[in-house]
């Protein structure tokens, strides 16, 4: 039985198990190529230092072989798939998922943009219950655990990055140090020549999108797994066949007492065979639980377990081989065929890091914890390219030429697992503690052994986690003293009523999209516009885009539709909504869906009017989920295509000056651009049959305002920590926050807002 708070959109017992296996058969090149590679480099990890020189005996390779077999027993078969796997949200996992179930369950989210609207989502769906658990109180009375919780998340985050980082360079590092292994042995220097040259290759083609070689990862990854199963199997009968006796834990003990600190040490290196262990959660999102148990149980962990087996008998033979165990242990006539498949299994191994990478960052996004970057989908299936991070992954990359950061992602996702037990599966809190220390005594074991490693270059992942961390807590902190300073000083709705329909200003042709990220009340960046050029559109919509704790938001409850103040006001409100895997794409198409939200609201607003008989004086609270897909044979619009930059699209404009810039607009950067696609809006007369004259007039308003134009109003703002602050926050406002704000992209350009119709308003924060 699968616990979650809601079921996922694929439930796998629907599924036919053709499917599933198909499936299956996917996941071996997305989630398995970092830890199926992980033979490459684990066993001259694990005999380094003292414990290479001074315990140099059979016994020793026997004991670090049953460390292996458990540690792949332990964390990836039962920790991930007996448990790990139930905690999806909505068929996405790892740890934002994870986050987000606790924030949707405990209210753990620091950004009070979320609305009682967003709990009748369809992907919402909670556990909430009339008695609040102890664990629930605690968080949502005390501020600070919240905070600390969410520096544990973007921790893990960060050591996701950090590993995107090192992953490539010695995945390839390690599949290249075969040309060692021949009689024509290759320098040092020529090995990382060719590294750089794979690995830059690798990053350039990034920007193609993974899909149009995705065909060939999962063949690759299987060649490799049965390649390194056969070569076990050889290697364990024709060396050692004792070594089977050595899955008894009792060898693990007698390992411990002959090599004693050691051995402990040792355990940084053994617990790089379960490095992408976390891509068989993260990746769930893509595939199924039943998919991912199937293709691990059955066919990674023997392969995997009959390699390390081999390797172990192949080395208890031959002592000297340790530095290069994997390929010394390749007999010589498949050497050549070897080396190629684990090359280009290395490759996919990356491959799948960086798309991780990518995702990750995404997430972090969407959730307000990462600078603005570009974002390029690349398929329909949620692959993505992220220019800027590409390129910075590729320099940390070359200049780096791991297991840390791998396990102190595993220990925090124990911790989070620990939570949800409690808050979404609403068990005891003794299960969740069992489960929190049992765990956490083994993988504090590899922690502590891995810390031992920080002078030996262990401290690269641990600088790069915490540059990259410092920088998303800095982003989410100045994020969120913006929200509440626009939250503090929002216009009153008794100033706007007071002014009049009028609003003490002109109210020119067009509609006015003034964007916030208030989803209640009128930002100031209105009347600090209205204050100094009183004129305005005749037709104000304030939008605000924001992200919901979930992963996907359906297309039909993607709009939120309100009204602001009084009809003759004609002002309204529209919340667009996207879970933190959506993609957001704010095109051509979106003008047309807004309007048409709006006018089937004003069209629902009258009848249920009708049917009340009286009108709600709350109007900055009534608001209705409106799809952003509706078929137009049921709408109450006509739409009629037109070319965005024809003679009659030109006259519809009721200004001279706007059709001059326009014309120049055209001329200097349309050439050669694709056309816009331009709709023209009308009542369809089966609507219009039956309507009352006020709902015609605002429809017809809000028609003609729309063939007057459309503008796009955002603020330019200035963040700034107020001059009684202390130099901490100084120090991260005004230089740490105004140094992303600089450097990462403009909300307009992340929002696809054409240049010609935006507006921008200055102003200063001072937070």
């Amino acid at each position: 039985m699968e616990y979650s708070g809601v079921s996922p959109p694929r439930n796998p017992s629907q599924l036919s198990w053709a499917r599933n296996l198909i499936l299956a058969y996917q996941s071996f090149g997305v989630v398995y190529g970092d830890l199926c590679t992980s033979p490459l480099y684990v066993f001259p990890n694990t005999f380094i230092g003292k414990l290479h020189k001074q315990h140099h005996n059979e016994e020793a390779v026997f004991g670090a072989f049953s460390l292996i077999f458990w540690t792949l027993t332990l964390i990836p078969l039962l920790k991930y798939l007996l448990v790990l796997l139930n905690a999806h949200d909505n068929g996405q996992g790892g740890t934002f998922a994870l986050y987000s179930l606790l924030c949707r369950h405990a209210k753990l989210s620091l950004l009070p943009n979320q609305q009682t609207a967003d709990e009748e989502l369809s992907a919402y769906k909670s556990t909430d219950t009339a008695t609040s658990s102890p664990f629930k109180r605690i968080f949502e009375k005390h501020k600070r655990l919240r905070t600390v919780l969410l520096l544990l998340v973007l921790a893990a985050a960060a050591m996701v990055i950090g590993n995107g980082v090192l992953t490539p360079a010695i995945s390839v590092l390690s599949s290249m140090s075969g040309l060692q292994a021949t009689e024509k042995k290759s320098t040092d220097g020529e090995l990382l020549l060719l590294a750089c040259v794979i690995l830059v290759g690798l990053f350039a083609l990034q920007h193609s999108g993974t899909h149009r070689v995705a065909f060939m990862f999962a063949p690759i990854v299987i060649i490799w797994l049965f390649s390194i199963l056969f070569i076990g199997f050889y290697n364990i009968i024709h060396w050692n066949p004792k070594i089977i006796y050595a899955v008894s834990p009792l060898y693990i003990i007698k390992f411990f007492r002959m090599t004693g600190q050691d051995g402990w040490i040792s355990l940084g290196g053994v617990l790089l065979s379960v490095t992408g262990t976390e891509a068989m959660f993260s990746n769930l999102g893509h595939f199924t639980s039943v998919s991912i148990r199937l293709a691990f149980s059955f066919i990674v962990y023997p392969c995997l377990v009959v390699q390390y087996m081999g390797q172990a008998a192949f080395l208890s033979k031959n002592l000297g081989s340790i530095p290069n165990s994997f390929y010394s242990s390749v007999p010589d006539p498949v050497f050549w065929p070897v080396f190629v498949i684990a090359t280009l299994a290395a490759i996919v191994g990356s491959q799948a890091v960086i798309t991780a990478t990518f995702s990750i960052i995404k997430q972090c996004h969407a959730l307000g914890c990462f600078p603005r970057v570009k974002v390029v989908h690349t398929s329909k299936h949620g692959q993505m390219y992220i220019p800027e991070i590409n390129w910075i992954l590729m320099i940390l990359t070359l200049a780096i030429t791991i297991g840390l950061a791998c396990m102190i992602v595993m220990f925090i996702t124990t911790f989070l697992m620990a939570l949800v037990i409690v808050a979404v599966w609403e068990k005891s809190c003794f299960l969740a503690a069992l489960f929190l220390g049992t765990l956490w005594i083994i993988e504090g074991a590899y922690l502590s052994a891995a810390f031992m490693k920080l002078a030996e270059g262990g401290w690269v992942p641990l600088v790069l986690a915490c540059i990259f961390m410092t920088a998303m807590y800095v982003w989410h902190y100045g994020t969120r003293r913006k929200y509440s300073f626009d939250l503090h000083n929002k216009v009153s709705l008794k100033w706007l009523l007071g002014l009049g329909p009028s609003l003490g200003i002109v109210r020119v042709p067009g509609i006015g999209l003034v964007y916030s990220e208030l989803a209640t009340g009128v930002p100031a960046i209105f009347s600090h516009f209205v204050t100094n050029i009183p004129a305005f559109h005749k037709v104000v919509v304030f939008v605000c885009v924001k992200s919901v704790p979930v992963p996907h938001v359906l297309p039909e409850e993607r709009f939120l539709v309100g009204r602001v103040c009084p009809k003759p006001y004609r002002m309204y409100r529209c919340i667009v909504r996207y879970g933190y895997k959506d993609i957001q794409r704010e095109d051509g198409d979106f003008e047309n869906q807004l309007i048409q939200s709006i006018a089937e609201f004003i069209q629902m607003e009258a009848g249920d009017l009708q049917s009340s008989a009286c009108e709600s004086q709350s109007y900055d609270g009534r608001m209705a989920v409106l799809s952003s897909h509706k078929s137009l044979s049921n709408s109450i619009l006509t739409v009629s295509e037109v070319e965005e930059y024809d003679e009659t699209a030109r006259q519809s404009s009721k200004s001279m000056t706007l059709q001059s810039l326009r014309s120049l607009y055209e001329e200097e950067y349309q050439q050669g651009q694709v056309r816009r696609r331009r709709v023209r809006l009308g009542l369809t007369q089966q609507a219009s049959r039956g309507m009352e004259g006020s709902v015609r007039e605002e429809l017809m308003d809000l028609i003609g305002a729309k063939e007057a134009g459309v503008a796009y109003v955002m603020g330019h703002s200035y963040v700034k920590a107020r001059k009684s602050s202390s130099w901490l926050k100084k120090l991260i406002i005004d230089i740490g926050y105004s140094f992303l704000r600089k450097n990462c992209r403009g909300p307009a350009v992340a929002l696809n807002i054409p240049h010609i119709s935006l507006i921008e308003v200055g102003m200063v924060y001072y937070v």
